[in-house]
């Protein structure tokens, strides 16, 4: 039985293969190029799965074998909650170092009976005896990577938790049902491509230094070689446990004892250079555990009603008062390189609120009303001129009455590491629609296995603060007993007129929100489809002095403009299989009225994804 662990506000009703790493030097699809265009018919890098167009359902992913699990739910009568719970599942399977019963995510989910959008917090919280000195020894904060691979950087888990909350209050099937697909593939195994091979190079030194990491991922504590099938039978029976005996068996039965076990004494091979220090986390924590369901953010834009993560998610939050800042310029009659400068500078001021304001709201003052209301806006905009702006700027004053034309306080930093994350959209027949973000945050997490149940921790507590940087300014996002690090995942669902139009969501740490907000102007305000908008080259800003980009959009006129005309800065973000700083190979779904669907997946990031529909359209 979970107990819960905190206390929040219920949804309101609204109006409402594998990792695959491309390198960024290949510029994303031209904005006009579709699916049967010349553009997309030559790339060679292109995903054949990037798009699909059909009815009676839909799904998203980085994967094909998941989505194809997210599409023989639907097939079988599940709905899009079933759906996303089996891509999930089985994503644990094919993607195990970005996903997994190891993590936790965040949820939104439009009911299309009920005409409401609830969301499911499913994010790690810290365990009981955490301190804001968790990462702190001899008064110094420990570097990164010390931290990460350790057992003080795994979080309780609670994707299992999310799933189950999800499939019994909205699904149409069983959790046991859902789970089916990802059991059958992980005893079957799947053949390991090139990508893989290159993300398990990058995660190399973390999987050589556990042994149960070395014995499930590796050979002869090398990456298996491409082509070779990687079959994971201690997931099926985990999966497959979890089936008969529900989330207990991970919070209140032998898998807590085994993760508690795993996280305070971890299994470190005795030939590792990593010094591993353990963890803190007891069964009490794991048994304590709960997913809640906060109301969604909600903000209206261009007719449009904008649903989110509401903290601890910064997703919702920042994007929200971004849209609220755009909202005032006319963007779509303004020359591409304006609106771009304006885009940029939203983002800028945007940020500096959520590095300052936005934690735990069980833990913090979090003055999300204030963040979200389009007056308060008003006076982040009146900040804006035509040059962009010398960051960090300060953060505003979101408490009532708002203080005019004026930035009162002091810079703000922001740690967020947050990289190995992956996207889910679903949609059904019955007019359902799922986004799903969720992670075991950098890539392959700690690197620590839990020994005989097929998949790795977490290190989602790596993305609270070490240590305040400026003692004169409250820092909101220190670790506590209980806490939930802030969060980037920006899961999005937008309706018009109380019907869904689309879904879209994002991997990237800090760079979803930029990803998922630049989508949002490309399809709301500049024209694009949402497949344009997908594959448009990435621009985006956290409040620092250069923007960052990736060339395809440092190759643009535009590009050269903003820095002539508006002063913008860039520094690009290119090289081969960089995988940790690709900005957001992102998934979504439209709905194009009648029943017809489209998928929208990643064409070219991170090797593209699969889109797919239950009854294609010719």
């Amino acid at each position: 039985m979970l107990v819960p662990k905190r206390s929040r506000p219920r949804a309101v009703a609204a109006g409402a293969g594998l990792a695959v790493v491309c390198s960024l030097l290949v510029p994303a699809l031209p904005a006009h190029a579709g699916p049967g265009s010349p553009a997309a018919a030559s790339d060679p890098h292109r995903s054949p799965h990037a798009v699909a167009t059909g009815h009676g359902g839909a799904v998203a992913s980085v994967d094909l074998d998941a989505s194809r699990a997210g599409i023989a739910t639907l097939r079988r009568g599940g709905n899009a909650v079933d759906a996303a719970v089996a891509t999930a599942a089985a994503l644990g399977v094919t993607e195990p170092y970005v996903a997994g019963p190891g993590g936790g995510g965040f949820m939104v989910v439009y009911l299309a009976r009920q005409h409401r959008v609830v969301t499911i917090d499913g994010r790690e919280t810290c365990p009981a005896a955490c301190t804001h000195d968790l990462f702190v020894e001899n008064g110094s904060p420990l570097a990164f990577e010390e931290a990460r691979h350790s057992g003080l950087a795994v979080g309780v888990p609670g994707m299992v938790a999310q799933w189950a909350r999800a499939v019994h209050r909205y699904g149409n099937r069983r959790l046991a049902d859902d789970l089916g697909p990802a059991i059958h593939r992980a005893e079957r195994g799947f053949r390991v491509d090139d990508t893989f091979v290159q993300e398990t190079r990058k995660s190399l030194t973390d999987l050589q230094a556990f042994t149960s990491s070395r014995r499930l991922f590796l050979r002869h504590g090398q990456p298996l070689p491409v082509g070779a099938r990687l079959r994971n039978p201690d997931l099926a029976r985990t999966y497959r446990m979890i089936a008969r005996h529900g989330a207990s068996y991970l919070y209140d039965g032998p898998l807590a004892a085994a993760i508690a076990h795993t996280v305070q004494h971890p299994p470190v091979w005795t030939g590792t250079a990593l010094t591993v220090r353990p963890g803190i986390m007891t069964r009490r924590d794991l048994r304590g555990y709960h997913p809640e369901q906060p109301a969604p953010t909600h903000v209206r834009y261009r007719g449009h009603d904008v649903y989110g993560m509401a903290p601890p998610s910064s997703g919702g939050s920042t994007t929200g008062e971004a849209l609220n800042i755009l909202s005032g310029y006319p963007m779509a009659t303004e020359s591409r390189t304006l609106a771009m400068h304006h885009y940029l500078e939203a983002l800028r001021y945007s940020f500096a609120d959520r590095n300052r304001y936005v934690g735990d709201p069980d833990y913090v003052d979090v003055p999300l009303h204030g963040l979200l209301d389009p007056a308060y806006a008003a006076t982040r905009r009146c900040l804006i001129t035509d040059q962009a702006a010398a960051s960090p700027v300060a953060p505003g004053d979101p408490y009532r009455p708002y203080s005019g034309c004026s930035s009162p306080g002091a810079a703000a930093a922001a740690a967020d590491h947050e990289q190995s994350t992956n996207n889910v959209v679903t949609a059904d027949r019955w007019g359902n629609v799922v986004a799903y973000t969720n992670t075991i945050e950098q890539f392959a997490g700690t690197g620590m296995a839990v020994p005989g149940y097929g998949f790795l921790l977490n290190n989602e507590m790596t993305d609270f603060d070490f240590a305040a940087a400026d003692p004169t300014v409250p820092d909101v996002n220190l670790p506590e007993g209980g806490k939930i690090p802030r969060s980037s995942m920006n899961p999005t669902i937008v309706l018009r007129h109380g019907t869904p139009v689309f879904a879209v969501g994002s991997p990237g740490g800090a760079t979803i929100i930029t990803t998922v907000l630049q989508i949002l102007v490309n399809r709301l305000d500049l024209g694009m489809s949402l497949e344009q908008a997908i594959a448009a080259p990435r621009v985006g800003n956290f409040n620092t002095p250069t923007s960052f980009a990736e060339q395809g959009f440092l190759d643009t006129a535009v590009a050269r403009r903003l820095t002539r005309l508006h002063g913008q800065q860039f520094s690009v973000v290119t090289g081969p299989l960089q995988i940790d700083q690709e900005i957001g190979a992102a998934t979504g779904v439209e709905l194009l009225g009648h029943g017809r669907l489209r998928a929208d997946a990643e064409p070219v990031r991170r090797g593209g994804g699969a889109a797919l529909v239950v009854r294609t359209q010719r």
